[in-house]
This record gives C-alpha cells, structure tokens and sequence, in this order.
C-alpha cells in the first residue's frame, strides 16, 4: 500500500464537508463533528470577555472559535483554537488570504468530553514550539483550567478563581467560573 500523501494548508482552504469542521496536523486532515451548543457558549463568553478588554485596551486583535494559524510547514499543521488573541505588533504580519502563518500570543481551547488528554497536550506543545506565550485550557467537566506558559511553568485555576492575561494581556482577569 502505497503512502498517504501528505496535506497541506492549500489543502485545508479547499477542504468541503457540510456540517464538519478540520484541522491539518503534520499533513494529516483531522475531521470533527463541529463544537457542541455547549462549548459554542463557553467559547462566546469568553471570546467577548477578552475580545472588550483587548479592544479596550487598543491591544490586538482577538479571533473566533475555530481559526485557523499555520504553525508548521512541510508538513503542515493548521491548528484552530476556541480563541486567539495576537498583539497589534504583530497584526501586520498576517495575510490577506489563508492562514496567518505565526503563532497566535495567547490561545484557549475549552476541553469536549470526546478529547483524549495526549492529544490535548501534543496541541499544547504544538501551539509552545510555535511561539504562543500562555494557553488556557479550561475543562468543564473537572471545573479548572490548567495555564500552560512558554517558560515551561503550568498553574491549575480553579471554578472560583481568575484566569489572568499575566504578561501577555496585562490587567485582564476574569473568574473561571463566568464562562465554565
């Protein structure tokens, strides 16, 4: 049998599959059910918390559920985090067309009860190794968040405690329990 060939991020732009949403990982298409009315709620609350102060604050630019960033080439990796914030400095850098090859600075991904943990934490080292600066992954069903930082540190936030921006979205915090 002869080798899979590998995708690409060209690849990925076309790709057409009513009711399914994908991600591209080292070459290979990764097809999901689209996000439950559940998880679209918690990604709403927390995309319009930190969306106002980014805006406020005259910050960057947050993006929506399921945008996509290409973090690696040959092969490609297209991950699409529940939400992603890249500071003003660095908008420039993203095209006009496809997808915006840097690292977002901070990224959130909201835990669905279908997610195996090691998949998660290849994600969480991907969006690392690509340059993201903090990554919160909030678990629902465990009722924390586990923030994960570029110097290697991870802290676990609990329902009644704050996600804080730290450096990256100084002054931002919010209770995790408003969006779990």
């Amino acid at each position: 049998m002869p080798p899979a060939t590998l995708q690409t991020a060209q690849d990925l732009l076309r790709f057409r599959d009513p009711g399914k949403t994908a991600e591209l990982v080292r070459g290979v298409l990764v097809v999901r059910e689209p996000p439950s009315t559940r998880h679209g709620d918690r990604a709403a609350r927390l995309t319009v918390r930190v969306g106002a102060f980014v805006e406020r604050e005259g910050l960057g630019k947050v993006f929506a559920q399921d945008t996509g960033f290409q973090i690696e080439r040959e092969p490609d990796t297209v991950r699409a985090p529940d939400l992603a914030f890249v500071h003003r400095d660095r908008l420039a850098q993203i095209q006009e067309e496809g997808y915006a090859e840097i690292a977002p600075d901070l990224v959130a991904e909201i835990l669905s009860p279908n997610d195996r943990p090691g998949e998660v934490l290849e994600k969480v080292g991907q969006w690392l190794s690509a340059g993201v600066r903090l990554v919160w992954v909030l678990d629902p069903a465990r009722q924390q968040a586990r923030v994960y930082r570029a110097d290697g540190t991870v802290s676990i936030v609990g329902p009644d405690e704050e996600l804080d921006g730290e450096q990256v979205l100084s002054g931002f915090r919010c209770r995790l329990g408003e969006i779990l």
